[in-house]
């Protein structure tokens, strides 16, 4: 391994806001809002505040799951939020969500509303109003199951996206430890997901639940090769268990809407900025279900 770097940290950390890459305009070291803005409200009980990421797509992912399976009371209104443009930082959305990320919802079902903040958070909220996709109370050993699959994720992810993709793909300089560091743990987890689903149909077995709609979009793309253009220098093919359970959910006709409400990136046929109605998905072209690998 060379030495990239002849960097020594300062006594005193002091922002440079000319040294955050492809991300320097959002990044900041301060929380709060940056602009007065209201967020808009649908005719819907749920409201959403997201943008098509791998976690905004747990959550529409998740919305229309529950809407295919008859709950009428899970429609929803997808408002885009445009994170390159740091309308996150928007007041509005900053009274959902004080750590401006999305996803963020606000529930409206209720006498008083109740805002949800974090992915995880929103799908607990979700599955547990709705009694689905998340094993009851009264059958702890696939409950607690679940929830530490959703929360393996949770914890996992960030190695993926803000350690791994952020310095192989975003990163303004190539820096090699911090690749090979992450590179190293992110096919660590891939061989966890493969072990694991070696001998489970999905994470807990023969039910789809929270668990694989929050892990799917972060590793499923990534063994697709959807990620980064990273699937060669990792060797996603490897994983073969992975890719199977990938490929399976990727055919339910709930994921395929979900996954492209609110995306902003690909083939404009493969993108639903907004969702407020059912009839935003165009289903007469199988192209627009089906984005583009």
């Amino acid at each position: 391994m060379t030495d990239s770097s002849a960097y020594t940290p300062p006594a005193i950390w002091t922002w440079n806001t000319a040294n955050g890459g492809r991300f320097a305009n959002i990044n900041r070291p301060i929380a709060g809002p940056t602009h007065e803005k209201a967020l808009p409200v649908g005719r819907h009980p749920l409201q959403l505040y997201s943008q098509g990421t791998p976690n905004g797509q747990k959550v529409t992912v998740l919305l229309e799951e529950l809407l295919a399976l008859g709950h009428a009371g899970a429609e929803y209104d997808a408002w885009l939020i445009p994170i390159q443009e740091g309308a996150q930082f928007g007041s509005g959305f900053v009274e959902v969500n004080p750590n401006s990320k999305i996803p963020a919802l606000m529930d409206h079902s209720g006498p008083e509303p109740i805002r949800v903040f974090e992915s995880g958070a929103i799908l607990m909220h979700l599955a547990e109003k709705f009694g689905a996709f998340l094993p009851p109370v009264s059958e702890p050993a696939r409950r607690a199951e679940c929830l530490s699959w959703l929360f393996w994720q949770m914890g996992s992810a960030p190695f993926l996206g803000g350690g791994f993709g952020h310095f192989y793909a975003y990163a303004p300089i190539k820096i090699e430890y911090a690749i090979d560091r992450y590179a190293m743990e992110v096919k660590r987890q891939l061989d966890v997901l493969n072990r694991h689903l070696a001998t489970h149909t999905y994470l807990i077995g023969d039910d789809y639940t929270i668990a694989d709609m929050a892990i799917w979009p972060w590793y499923g793309a990534l063994v697709k090769g959807q990620t980064y253009g990273a699937g060669e220098f990792l060797q996603v093919h490897e994983y073969t268990h992975v890719v199977r359970w990938a490929d399976l959910i990727a055919q339910r006709p709930a994921v395929k809407r979900g996954r492209i409400v609110n995306r902003t990136v690909g083939q404009p046929e493969a993108q639903l900025r907004e969702r407020h109605d059912a009839s935003d998905f165009d289903t007469r072209t199988e192209d627009k279900l089906n984005p583009p690998t």
